[in-house]
């Protein structure tokens, strides 16, 4: 699995779950991402060190986005925290103890873990409201300053 973190708001916006650990499946989900969040130009990327995020398609795509690559320092995985934090909540809060008899219901539970994180989960880097939330109360803000 592969996820594109929002950073300002921690909303997931962006993810893909293939049965290898292909370039594809990191490209699958910033092209998500990309999508659904249609970013300004120089938006700066962040990831780890990871085979399929240093490789020239995933590279080239994030340069076709107009996106800067920023990665993790080699072996530091304090640099990608909020990611970490994010599979760490999905493992202990959801998989934990869990088991499939297919692929299809594992991933059938992540997507619906997805939603709940996005929508329902508090967090407290955002004064415990859930993501969602957040970018709506954000979304008011600024359009209560244009009026």
């Amino acid at each position: 699995m592969a996820v594109v973190l929002d950073l300002y708001s921690r909303q997931v916006v962006g993810w893909s779950m293939q049965p290898h650990m292909h370039t594809s499946l990191v490209t699958d989900a910033l092209r998500m991402a990309w999508f659904r969040r249609r970013p300004e130009l120089g938006l700066i990327f962040h990831s780890d060190r990871g085979s399929q995020y240093c490789s020239h398609a995933y590279q080239q795509t994030l340069v076709e986005y107009g996106m800067q690559s920023s990665m993790s320092r080699k072996g530091n995985c304090w640099d990608n925290a909020p990611t970490e934090s994010l599979w760490g909540s999905l493992k202990v809060g959801r998989l934990y103890g869990l088991r499939f008899e297919t692929r299809r219901q594992a991933m059938d539970e992540v997507i619906d873990w997805l939603m709940f994180y996005n929508h329902k989960r508090l967090h407290s880097t955002l004064g415990y409201i859930s993501p969602m939330q957040f970018e709506q109360n954000w979304l008011a803000a600024q359009l209560k300053d244009a009026a």
